[in-house]
């Protein structure tokens, strides 16, 4: 953590960590987690997951807040309550979420139209807008993008993966260019469920955003808030394929037009005109950023045998990148071979690449080794003397004993889960392959294993071949306060072995099953009676011993 705070802090950028209130719920919890994250450096936190109104919780807002505002880290609070002037008492408090939010995937854009009106009028609000990658929303873009000023809050939590904002060159220019702060808000027009335009002023510039629910048509913005004289409107709104910019010099006797498609919106940005100037854009301060892709992410490998790594540094923006070497090294006892390599210049697009062999020690130390892969580059703008941009990816490479075989590192014959797709050493996680965090159950974490949600099915072919089964079982730490589930171990159709119903709050339960003649294996999640909800289930250290010949 300290390492990835002087990364952000080279950039720029402050962080928030994400924290389940359950993590802080005790004084003791407290003293140890936020001393540590002071420590570390974390401009403050996201709190989450607190889920009741109840007096007791409503007394742990207040000491969790007295004891931040004690160590100036900042909070935002999210699956929270309501901000009843919470923040006339505790400043530090940037946002609250409290409403029925973005991530939820439903949000319909008459709904979108009412929150100011309601949510919005009583305190900061975390929306989490800009998810365009999730591929669920039910308004335009051009409508997403004007709820970084239609919405308020002291931290807006934008939900947008860079590839998503890359993919919208207008969505990642006109959010460069919104400010952290208004200095002056005016709702310009609109009705609760039907629209809302609000014009925000930071400094000399002013943003409008505009959202609106219903039918296609013009939306008409008088320009009445604005000083004397004439100005620039830079004007971001839908077109036929994405969006499109316009600009043009008005005064604040003339009302923009823009037409809007249903369920639609429009951004724009005004300035003072200003002859030979085209745009309101001001510089936007950036270092050279780039991507550094390495493979494999994870690897299994026997003692002395020998791991293949590839790597890819493109600079994306920002270049030129100076002094570029991309370079991997090893742990005492693993050898690598190959040199990487080196460029004196890497303009914006350009790659660099290398290739090493790693070679696994004879007598290594069983379980998971972190390969890790390093490019460091210098910024030709920054202070003499500044020392190198970095960024790495690890290649981990886990080495089993003898005779062991994880169930992860198998071929699936079929697989069936309740909420996205079975995760091989990870917890199962949103939709997508491969967004699941560590294994863990309790406070143990785990390299190996599958990730999983009820109903679950996971098959494998044994053919015999292995004599025992063993794993440690439960609902995953990512849903330390809910869920219910059942493990059942099957072989050939019959049910070996069961755990019963395993709640968040349960001692994992180990498996060590007797599967000697087993053809197919088949590992089963069930819901604990109370349906499906949070049910993410882990078979951590999932393994077979392979029978002795």
């Amino acid at each position: 953590m300290p390492r990835l705070m002087e990364y952000a802090e080279r950039r720029g950028v402050g962080v928030l960590l994400w924290m389940h209130w359950t993590d802080l719920d005790t004084a003791a919890e407290r003293t140890e987690q936020l001393d540590k994250v002071k420590r570390w450096g974390a401009a403050g936190l996201k709190i989450d997951f607190m889920d009741s109104d109840s007096r007791e919780r409503m007394e742990w807002y207040d000491e969790i807040l007295r004891e931040t505002a004690d160590r100036e880290l900042m909070v935002n609070f999210h699956g929270s309550t309501l901000p009843h002037g919470i923040q006339r008492t505790w400043p530090h408090v940037m946002a609250m979420e409290g409403v029925h939010g973005a991530e939820q995937g439903d949000v319909q854009a008459d709904d979108m139209a009412t929150l100011p009106y309601t949510r919005n009028v009583v305190g900061s609000m975390d929306f989490t807008p800009m998810g365009f990658q999730f591929g669920q929303r039910n308004n335009t873009e051009a409508a997403e993008l004007a709820l970084s000023v239609v919405y308020e809050s002291g931290f807006q939590n934008y939900a947008g993966s860079v590839e998503a904002y890359r993919a919208r060159p207008e969505v990642a220019r006109f959010l460069e260019q919104v400010p952290t702060v208004w200095d002056e808000s005016r709702l310009v027009a609109g009705a609760p469920g039907e629209g809302a335009t609000f014009a925000r002023r930071n400094g000399d510039r002013w943003f409008l955003g505009s959202v609106r629910a219903g039918d296609a048509g013009t939306e008409r913005v008088p320009l009445t808030f604005l000083g004397p004289g004439s100005w620039r409107v830079d004007v971001v709104r839908d077109g036929t394929d994405g969006l499109v910019r316009h600009s043009q010099v008005l005064g604040r006797q003339d009302t923009i037009e823009v037409p809007v498609p249903a369920d639609g919106g429009f951004v724009a940005q005004l300035c003072r005109a200003v002859p030979g100037r085209e745009s309101c854009d001001r510089p936007v301060d950036a270092v050279p950023v780039g991507t550094l892709s390495v493979t494999p992410a994870k690897a299994d490998a026997r003692p002395a045998t020998t791991v293949d790594v590839e790597a890819s540094f493109v600079l994306d923006e920002a270049g030129p990148a100076e002094d570029v070497t991309l370079s991997a090294r090893t742990p005492d006892g693993w050898a690598v071979d190959g040199a990487g390599a080196t460029a004196d210049e890497l303009a914006d697009g350009a790659e660099l690449t290398a290739s090493w062999r790693v070679t696994v020690p004879a007598d290594p130390v069983y379980g998971a080794t972190e390969i890790p892969v390093t490019v460091a580059y210098r910024d030709p703008d920054a202070p003499r003397g500044a020392p190198p941009l970095t960024v790495e990816r690890t290649v981990r490479v886990f080495v089993a004993r003898e005779g062991t075989v994880y169930v992860s590192s198998l071929p699936f014959v079929s697989e069936t889960n309740g909420w996205g797709p079975v995760e091989r050493d990870l917890s199962n996680g949103e939709n997508g392959a491969g967004d699941g965090g560590p294994l863990r159950l309790g406070a143990a974490t785990y390299d190996k294993g599958l990730g999983v949600h009820a109903r679950s099915e996971v098959t494998v072919d044994l053919n015999g071949a292995y004599d025992r089964f063993a794993a440690w079982t439960g609902i995953d730490e990512e849903k330390p306060d809910k869920g219910s589930v059942v493990f059942e171990v099957i072989g050939d159709g019959r049910v070996l072995a069961a755990s019963g119903v395993l709640g968040p709050a349960d001692a994992a339960y180990a498996f060590d099953v007797d599967v000697s003649g087993v053809r197919r294996l088949t590992l089963r999640v069930t819901d604990g009676g109370d349906g499906i909800d949070s049910d993410h289930g882990d078979w951590a250290d999932g393994r077979l011993r392979e029978k002795e010949a």
